[in-house]
């Protein structure tokens, strides 16, 4: 933690917020997305002793959505004080799309698609998170990446998504990995992120998904022109899962 905070002191950053994820039930032998609450809250309350005064610093939980598993999640979040908390599709069919064996035999628009089906079976079945992260995460793993994917193609899902998390009161991450990983575009593509303002989405959280210190910060002034170009005017963060308006 202390690398990271570093780093976005050196970025400049007014604050941060870490999201490790806990996703049960995750498929994959040998490979546990979990972490223990306690420890963690143990060195959010380390790094604020020592970082404080110079960075404001949040504790925040990434949540792999799965249908099955709001009982859990919700159980989880009234027993611990998390700031902040992304929910991010990271299977598609009960696989990981990191893998290339989730594409063998199949063409990327049809796993593309059956992600985006198993999202908004998801978002429906769970709600009860902050931010939905890089929608179209999907991408980032396909064989032919971004050259099979446009809004236009998933539409019809992904409006329906995006629809929800309006009715909802839900933020849209846009998340800069995308560029990262040369994809051209944050995920989601700046037309979900229209779209979205389009259905009277005003909420979006940006994310750079760093994971390792040297990503921290990455591309948030891209970021932030993408989302004035789509019409937002504000982004938002969450402190006490209370929405914070920070102007664009």
């Amino acid at each position: 933690m202390a690398d990271n905070i570093e780093k976005a002191i050196e970025e400049g950053l007014s604050y941060i917020c870490f999201t490790d994820h806990i996703d049960y039930d995750y498929p994959v032998e040998d490979i546990t997305f979990d972490f223990s609450p306690g420890d963690y809250m143990q060195s959010i309350d380390e790094m604020r002793g020592k970082y404080g005064d110079r960075i404001k610093i949040l504790a925040g939980v990434e949540l792999g959505l799965q249908a099955h598993l709001g009982p859990r999640y919700n159980e989880l979040l009234k027993t611990w004080p998390f700031d902040f908390v992304i929910g991010s599709q990271h299977l598609v069919g009960g696989l990981d799309p990191y893998y290339p064996e989730t594409f063998h035999g199949r063409e990327d628009s049809d796993v593309y698609r059956a992600y985006f089906e198993d999202m908004l079976t998801d978002i429906r079945a769970f709600h009860a998170f902050d931010t939905l992260g890089h929608l179209d995460y999907i991408v980032r793993y396909g064989r032919s990446r971004q050259k099979s994917y446009s809004y236009r193609q998933y539409a019809d899902l992904i409006d329906e998504i995006l629809k929800l998390l309006v009715r909802y009161n839900l933020a849209l991450e846009i998340n800069t990995a995308g560029l990262r990983k040369q994809l051209g575009f944050p995920n989601p593509h700046p037309d979900v992120l229209r779209r979205y303002r389009e259905l009277g989405g005003t909420l979006v959280t940006i994310g750079s998904d760093a994971h390792r210190p040297h990503a921290v910060g990455f591309a948030l002034n891209t970021a932030r022109d993408i989302l004035k170009s789509c019409g937002f005017t504000h982004t938002v963060y969450y402190e006490k899962r209370k929405v914070q308006f920070v102007r664009l």
